[in-house]
């Protein structure tokens, strides 16, 4: 029996491919807390929430052999899986019949990330260092796209910025935060 909480990461994720489920229950354990916040925040609703972090972890299990380590942090990878399994859940049919939502809050889903909510201190340190790389210009943009859920079309009309410029701010503070990751 190996204790993977001891590990590291890189052990943990190797742990997960190779379908342990040991790995899985401490990866469960050191995450499931702030992706529950996370899809809370968003949907503002418990019973709800919990059904996204089901299915949230569903996910990683089955495509957890598609994460890439040189792209960013596993935590990120699964907070994307997160935002976009609750960004499912409010285009779902059922959600659009019980509300009767409009497009206009359907394009712009609260998501405040809250970083005292992730439980792995690694994680928490690397986002802070990823981030803290990024010149503010970037940074803002990387913030409203990938933390507060804002489209890029809706960041251009915020930030009064052309939609290439932002799009081009975007790739680029994507391509320095993989740089400054790979180091």
């Amino acid at each position: 029996m190996i204790y993977f909480s001891k590990m590291n990461i890189n052990q943990l994720i190797c742990g997960l491919k190779n379908k342990d489920i040991e790995a899985f229950s401490v990866l469960y354990d050191d995450y499931a807390g702030a992706l529950l916040g996370i899809a809370f925040k968003i949907v503002k609703n418990k019973v709800v929430s919990e059904e996204i972090l089901q299915d949230v972890f569903l996910k990683i299990w089955k495509h957890i052999d598609s994460y890439d380590a040189t792209k960013g942090a596993l935590f990120t990878w699964m907070l994307n899986i997160t935002r976009n399994t609750c960004k499912d859940y409010f285009r779902s049919k059922h959600y659009q019949y019980q509300t009767r939502i409009s497009e206009e809050e359907l394009d712009r889903i609260p998501s405040e990330y809250v970083p005292q909510i992730i439980n792995n201190p690694e994680d928490r340190l690397d986002l802070d260092l990823l981030m803290g790389t990024l010149e503010p210009k970037y940074k803002e943009i990387i913030d409203l796209v990938y933390i507060h859920g804002y489209s890029q079309e809706q960041v251009s009309e915020k930030l009064n910025l052309p939609l290439g410029t932002v799009k081009t701010r975007s790739r680029t503070a994507l391509k320095q935060l993989r740089y400054s990751y790979i180091l």
